[in-house]
Parts: C-alpha cells; structure tokens; sequence
C-alpha cells in the first residue's frame, strides 16, 4: 500500500499552520543555513531520553552493524517496552484510575512517513504497531480498540500488561486517589529516541504508558506528531518527555525542529522550546519538560524546567549520560 508523505511538500502545513503564531517571531532573516555550511556530519548516533541505556546501547548495535535509523529506533526503545521495572513505558507500566494499562507510540522516518497508536491496551510493543500503521495502511494514528484489533490482524499477541508491582501501587493509590505529577519521579515520563544512520537518514520514536493514574482515554504528547516528536531529514529531529498537555500546547517538537531550521543549534533550540512554554506559565513550578534534539550534523542538545532531566548519547565518540540545563536552576 502506498506509504504517506507527512508533510512532504513544505514545512508548514498541518502542524506547521498550528505553529505558525508560535514561530513567527523567531525567523531571522539575516542567519544563513549553518545546517548546509558546517562540516561533516556526525554518523552514526543515537540520542535518547533520560538514562535508558540499555536502549541507546542496544540502538547503537543496529546502528554500528549498518542497519537503519527506523531499525534502531524501534529496536532501540522496544527495549525499555519489554523491561518490566520500567513503570513509564510497556509492559509493567502504571494503569490509569480504572486500572487498565494504555499504551500510545508514534515513529517517523526519513521521507516524513509516520504512524502511531494511542490509548492501546493488551499490546506488548506500540512502537512495532506505529510501525505497522505507517508501512500497511493509509493511516497515521490509530487508537484504542482499532489500534488493538489492527495489532492482532498484524500477528501481535494480547498479553496482560499490568504487573503485580504495578497492580499493588495503583490499590494503594486508590485509597486516596490524589492526582500529582512529581518532579523527576518517573510516573509520567516517556522513551523519545532520535538516530541518524551511516547514511544520513533520520528517524525517531517515542513510547510511553502516559500519566500514571490519569482518566481513561488521556493522551499526551507522545504519539502526537509534532509535539512528542518529529522529524525532518534536512535539518534535524526533536523530541520530548515530562507533562504532555504542555508540550501539546505549543507543539513542542515542531518548534525545534523549525527553530534549528532558521540556524539554531539543537541546544539553542530546545532552550527555545521550553522558554516559550514557561512563557504561557509563568510562576508555575509543578510540572517538568524536557527537550532533546539533533542535526543533521549530529550535534545534539538538550534542556528542561527542571534540573535532573538526562538524555543518553551513544556515537563513536562513546556512551555518555549528558545532564541538561534548566530553566529552574538547581536549588
């Protein structure tokens, strides 16, 4: 079945339109396209959220084995989906308050063709059945029983995705039922994961079980194309982690991506991205963000509202942890 174009033809159309206020104010005529003009990429590399280093380790392989970026991304955090200690992400994540375990991903490749599921249960790997979504149908998302029903038709197995540990958590958060999304505490955060390939081509992913406890049927950031992540194999990717509605809000990931286009570095970028949302919550200091973006020259950055946001880089030069910056300095 043919394969879709997202965003083909210019970067300004559907998630472009919705940003186009937000980055109206950054375009600067007088940069040149530093993208174009620097030296030779870095290749091959994988960057990854948090300190998941098992999964940029195991994306790295694919990568040094001259596999693909789309390849190592989605065996990359595939990793972190089949770890059942990991309450954030697959199997074993926390439920939401009706006890069931909801799952959403997207990926994205190098030709901007993307897929993704959101509010999927009883599946063990929602980044392989965003796959799916963008190499068998002509669809980008699909969601709740439709995104199950189309992962059973591609040969995936219903398993039960909430674990003991995390049953007996959500019993005991029951008796309270207090909502809260704690700073660094990883009841809400997510595996985002940009890679470029001995090629050059770009791809991302991101996975996550969402806010633990949250309404049935909340959806975050994650799988959204735009917010969680995109990519661009011109210029870079970008991708996110933290309280979702405010990435959503000013299409997060986009933004970077768009920003690096004008000739900002990744870091600059992501330092961006998190001003203009702190800019529509001023004084606020209950949720965490945290941005992590590359070039196409393989320069990376990351930044966040809170100190304690990581991100794993894993290229030639070595396998490291990189502690970002915050917009809230460390007390």
């Amino acid at each position: 079945m043919k394969r879709r174009k997202f965003l083909k033809k210019s970067s300004l159309s559907t998630a472009g339109i919705m940003a186009t206020p937000i980055i109206a104010s950054c375009k600067d005529n007088t940069k040149t396209d530093k993208i174009a003009t620097m030296q030779e990429a870095i290749k091959p590399i994988v960057i990854c959220t948090w300190n998941f280093a098992n999964a940029s380790a195991k994306a790295w392989e694919v990568l040094d084995s001259g596999g693909s970026a789309l390849d190592a991304i989605e065996q990359g955090v595939m990793v972190e989906e089949n770890d059942v200690d990991n309450q954030t992400v697959g199997t074993g994540g926390r439920p939401d308050r009706d006890g069931n375990v909801t799952l959403d991903a997207c990926i994205m490749d190098k030709d901007a063709n993307c897929g993704s599921v959101l509010a999927m249960q009883n599946i063990a790997n929602p980044i392989s059945v965003a796959r799916k979504v963008m190499e068998k149908t002509p669809h980008i998302f699909l969601a709740g029983k439709g995104a199950e029903q189309f992962a059973y038709e591609q040969g995936f197995k219903k398993v039960n995705l909430l674990t003991e540990k995390s049953k007996q958590e959500w019993l005991e958060w029951k008796k309270k039922s207090q909502y809260e999304t704690p700073i660094n505490i990883e009841n809400h955060d997510t595996i985002g994961m940009l890679a470029i390939d001995k090629n050059g081509a770009i791809a991302g992913g991101c996975t996550t079980s969402g806010m633990a406890y949250k309404l049935a049927g909340r959806v975050g950031d994650s799988p959204i194309i735009g917010a969680g992540l995109f990519v661009d194999n011109e210029v870079g990717g970008a991708t996110a982690t933290g309280v979702g509605e405010e990435v959503v809000r000013t299409v997060g990931s986009f933004l970077i991506v768009e920003l690096m286009r004008q000739g900002k570095s990744p870091q600059e970028a992501c330092e961006e991205g998190v001003k203009r949302i702190m800019a529509k919550n001023k004084d606020r200091k209950d949720f965490q963000i945290g941005f992590i973006a590359i070039n196409k020259n393989g320069e990376t950055g990351g930044y966040c509202v809170h100190h304690g946001f990581t991100y794993r880089e894993y290229s030639q030069k070595g396998h490291e942890n990189k502690l970002v910056e915050s917009f809230y300095k460390k007390s």
